[in-house]
């Protein structure tokens, strides 16, 4: 038998590592609104929002554990999908504990908004001591290892659809016409996340006919084994073209106890085939059809703060952990749409024809 040098073996261990490498996603509990805590297997870090300001510092606190629980020092890159207190707020609290490298944002709010007043206020001079990206629909962030595809912002979508995408959506058909709420929702920071195989959608609190605008007539986004649902599940991201042109095996809902969680958001993700909903709150909504316990982090008034932690390797599979309960799933690559969707005919005893 041939042996192996000593420095042959080393480099083939070496790369052993490298293939073993994962992206880490933790979705962090703001009480309805937003902060996802990205790291690279390059050891990057991108956090999406930062929760709300005031409250006795308790979401920075919340995104620091996550920081810990991650082991980084520093946020390399903090995406503002808008300038609402439940996403921005958090910010200057957040940034005199840790490093920010940049902030990523798309400038300067709607002075109609007045819910954006004071969290903009606190939030710019912040931003003004650091580096500062402002990008635009089909723009890439600068991340290595994964490709990070703005894929609306300021209330514009994407001019042209992503590799892979841009095939006619049926659900289209039946889409009914939703008005943006008038406020910064409608101008959300989409972003695509594509590492190897795995993709996952995180598109803020975009609502309303911009958020119909990605997936129809055309499906600008492809399919994404994850998605995190956007405006929290309210009524006005409802778009059941979404699910079918993203055919995603898991949504996650980052409600509250009884922010967003629409009871009519429930139903749609009940009708979509073979997927897993995991929740960051139990909802107290009446007519809400919350998943089982083992899928839901929080299921208290509002006092706890446990994550939904997503590990995900190249080859499209990923596994999802309840910090609560210590429940896990694992979640093989994807089947394309049609082919899920004819295995789940057949399941049910009505294969087509």
């Amino acid at each position: 038998m041939a042996r192996v040098k000593p420095a042959v073996l080393l480099i083939l261990m070496l790369a052993g590592s490298a293939s073993a490498k994962s992206l880490d996603i933790f979705f962090i509990d703001v009480e309805g609104g937003q902060s996802t805590l990205i790291v690279t297997a390059a050891g990057q870090s991108l956090l999406i929002d930062a929760g709300y300001g005031a409250r006795g510092g308790r979401d920075p606190d919340r995104i620091m554990a996550a920081v810990r629980e991650a082991h980084i020092d520093r946020i390399d890159y903090l995406l503002i999908t808008h300038f609402h207190n439940d996403h921005v707020g958090g910010v200057p609290d957040l940034a005199s504990r840790i490093p920010i490298g940049t902030f990523v944002d798309y400038g300067t709010p709607l002075g109609t908004d007045r819910m954006t007043t004071a969290g903009f206020r606190a939030y710019e001079p912040v931003r003004g001591q650091n580096r500062h990206l402002e990008p635009r629909p089909g723009d890439r962030l600068p991340l290595k290892g994964v490709d990070a595809d703005i894929v609306s912002a300021s209330g514009m979508v994407l001019p042209k659809p992503l590799r892979g995408a841009g095939q006619t959506n049926d659900a289209c058909a039946t889409l009914e016409y939703q008005p943006d709420d008038g406020t910064e929702n409608f101008r959300s920071i989409g972003v695509r996340l594509r590492f190897g195989a795995f993709r996952f959608v995180d598109l803020g609190d975009l609502s309303g006919n911009t958020l119909a605008e990605l997936v129809c007539p055309r499906n600008l986004l492809g399919e994404a084994a994850v998605y995190l649902i956007a405006h929290h599940g309210n009524d006005d991201s409802n778009v059941p073209a979404v699910l079918a042109a993203l055919q995603p095996q898991v949504a996650i809902m980052n409600n509250g106890v009884t922010k967003g969680g629409a009871p009519a958001a429930f139903a749609t993700l009940r009708q979509q085939l073979g997927l897993d909903l995991w929740q960051l709150h139990a909802s107290r909504n009446q007519g809400a059809e919350n998943s089982a316990d083992a899928f839901i982090a929080n299921v208290d008034e509002g006092s706890t703060a446990y994550w939904i932690k997503l590990t995900a390797s190249d080859d499209g599979s990923f596994t999802l952990v309840n910090n609560r309960t210590g429940f896990a799933k694992k979640y093989l690559p994807a089947r394309s749409g049609a082919s899920r969707l004819r295995l789940g005919k057949r399941r049910r005893g009505i294969e087509s024809r």
